[in-house]
Formats: C-alpha cells, structure tokens, sequence
C-alpha cells in the first residue's frame, strides 16, 4: 500500500490560510515542548502508522471509504462475512412500524456486528494506537508489545467487525507530536483546538462556538479536516465532509449492534452517554460503562471510582439545551446500534498516564465490547 500519508505531508503547506486548505503544522514552534524521545515501539499513532497496519492486513479486507477534504484517503477495515438481514425499509422507517427487523432481521443465530471508529479529533491518536494494535491482535493473536490476548483474538471469530483506522486524516495530519504523554495539557489544546489569529487557544467548548472553523484562525485545530469542519459535530442531515458521510454510510450498511467512537481528554477513561437516545438505549449504555470501569479497576488501570455511573435522565429538561445530537447520537438513530463515545487519557503531565496503561485502556474496551454484546445483544425479528 501507498504511503499516502508522507506524500500528502510534503504537498502541504505550513500557514493557515483561509478558508483552510491542504494545511499541515510541520514544526514546533519556538514556546513548544520539545518532542519525546521516548516513545515505545508498539504505540503507534500516525497515518504511516495507519498505512503499514493496513498493508499487513489478511485475514480481513481493506476498503478505501472516502476521500477527506484535504485529499487523504479513508480506510476501513472488515473481519467477518457480512450477513443478510432481509432489509425492507430504513432504520427510522422500521422503528415507526414498531419493529427495527423491518430494518435489520437479526436473530439469536446471526452474529453480532461491531463498528470500531477510530478518532475524528486528529489530536487524540489514543484510539489510533489501540486500532492499530487490534489490528494485529485480528492478524497473530499479539499486540505489537507480543502480548498474547487469545479472548479477543478469538472474538473475530464470532462477530462481523468493521474497523475505521481514524475519521479525519487530516487533523491527524497537521498535529506536529505523535503523542501527547508526558506533555502539558496546554500544548494538547493549542494544537486541538487551535489558536485564533491572535494566537489566543479556542479551547473547548467554545471550539464549537465557530463551525466550519473559518475566518478568526491562527493555527487550525486537529479537531477540523481541511475544510473546517468538525465531523463529530457535522450536520447530520445534510452531512458537509464526506468523513462523516462515510462513516453514517457504514453504520447505515452494517446495522451494528454496538460502535464506538474513540476520544481522548486529560482524565481517566471513562464512556460518555449517548444525548438523545432512548431511555432503554442509556440503560444498556449506563450498564456497560460500569462493567467497563469495573475491569479497569480490577486490573489496577486509571479509573473512575467505585462508585461511578452514567446519568439514564432525560436530556436537556430546561433551556438552553447543552447536549448535542452529535455523531453518536446520529449513529444510533441511523441504524440502532448502541453507539458510545470512549474518552481515553492522553497521557498528559494532568492525566499521568503511561504508554502501557493507554494501549491496555484501549484494548480492555475492546474486549469489553465484545463480551458485553455477546451476553446481552439485541434480537430484532
């Protein structure tokens, strides 16, 4: 395979222009930590990284999705044959007829359906890191430390698993470190979420305050593709980035039974609920997310507590609203899958997480995800 993601770098440009365009942030600047010198050779988080990963692929089948704005193809990867679910009317269809099989007949005998999508925040290459390393699991049985994880392994056995390396190559692009561990939360931010022309950082939420990001940029967060655009906040109904095209496009097709999109913030691991889901959706949402933070506690990983748990209440009871129907809310009225966003740490100087305890904390969600929709999937029929 190609390594698209080096030809792109050296065909773009290092100053924001507007509207943004192809841009990459190739250098530190002079206020700028130095890079790491240490980082381990499993933890692999670029689009090279990306590219080398794919290229190792046999037992499942790569596929390119899209094109992002800045020109740098989207992959996905498949495990598993695509079953049959004798579809006759689209998800939202379905559901007015009081029963999602008019969508998507999904028995006791069909295999669950699990949709892995990487970051669509170029700086939180947490989740790039652990799909990679699941990508090997997929292929030998090992992560890329040798570490033997037969459960999950065998898991690919038992499922139809969609993988999408990253969902916006070109955030990925233009963040200059290939890690944030042991950085300032600061530098995260800057790069993030980007500076104004003033060289003030955005920083989150006001981030989404300007969307398509135009007009008041210094540096363009890694939040945006090329174009501006935020594609966990896109407009769903009338999508502006083929990445968020794509990535609707395979949950619509696939009909997961659960899906993730990764993230990573300066915290303990942690799911964050689904805005706007139904009642009974937040309830199997709440249940994981506790059987999640129960094994990261059980393994002696950053945590949320013994007590921690996710709100079921309704969202928004008085104005003005502050939870958005963003992408996973859009996932799962697309398609019904119990879809869930997963914040991993960055490691930062504020989180302290190792290199170790990152590629752990991803991988236990995985397996996680596959044993809780193994025990407790929905039967639609």
């Amino acid at each position: 395979m190609k390594n698209l993601s080096l030809f792109f770098l050296s065909a773009c440009i290092l100053i924001v222009s507007e509207p943004p365009n192809c841009l990459a942030q190739l250098t530190l600047e002079p206020s700028d930590p130095a890079k790491q010198t240490d980082i381990p050779d499993f933890y692999k988080g670029t689009l090279t990284d990306i590219d080398r990963a794919l290229s190792t692929v046999k037992k499942g089948r790569v596929a390119q999705i899209a094109v992002s704005a800045g020109g740098l193809p989207l992959y996905a990867v498949y495990y598993g044959a695509k079953e049959d679910f004798a579809r006759q009317a689209n998800y939202n269809s379905a559901v007015g007829a009081r029963n999602p099989a008019y969508y998507a007949k999904k028995g006791a005998a069909a295999k669950p359906v699990i949709y892995f999508i990487g970051p669509v925040h170029g700086q939180e290459a947490e989740g790039i890191v652990g799909l990679v390393n699941l990508l090997a699991i997929a292929e030998t049985g090992k992560d890329l430390r040798g570490k033997a994880w037969p459960e999950l392994s065998e898991m690919f056995g038992t499922a139809r698993v969609v993988i999408v390396p990253t969902g916006n190559p070109d955030g990925r692009r233009r963040v200059p470190y290939d890690s944030f561990v042991g950085l300032p939360e600061e530098t995260m931010t800057k790069y993030g979420q980007g500076t104004k022309k003033d060289g003030t950082l955005w920083r989150w939420p006001q981030a989404k305050s300007l969307h398509p990001m135009r007009g008041d940029v210094g540096i363009l967060g890694a939040y945006y593709n090329d174009a501006g655009i935020n594609i966990m906040h896109d407009e769903f109904f009338a999508p502006m980035a083929e990445e968020t095209k794509a990535i609707m496009r395979i949950a619509m097709e696939e009909a997961p039974d659960i899906t993730v999109s990764l993230h990573s913030c300066s915290c303990a691991p942690f799911v964050i609920q689904n805005a706007h889901a139904p009642l009974f959706m937040k309830e199997r949402i709440d249940a994981f997310a506790r059987q999640l933070n129960d094994q990261y506690r059980a393994l002696q990983l950053p945590n949320r507590g013994a007590s921690w748990k996710l709100s079921t209440e309704a969202d928004d009871p008085t104005f003005p609203p502050q939870n958005s129907f963003n992408l996973v809310s859009a996932l799962h009225h697309a398609s019904g899958t119990m879809a869930f966003t997963f914040e991993s740490p960055h490691g930062t100087v504020e989180d302290g997480a190792t290199y170790e305890q990152i590629l752990d904390i991803q991988l236990v969600l995985y397996q996680e995800m596959f044993r809780y929709i193994s025990a407790e999937r929905l039967i639609w029929q």
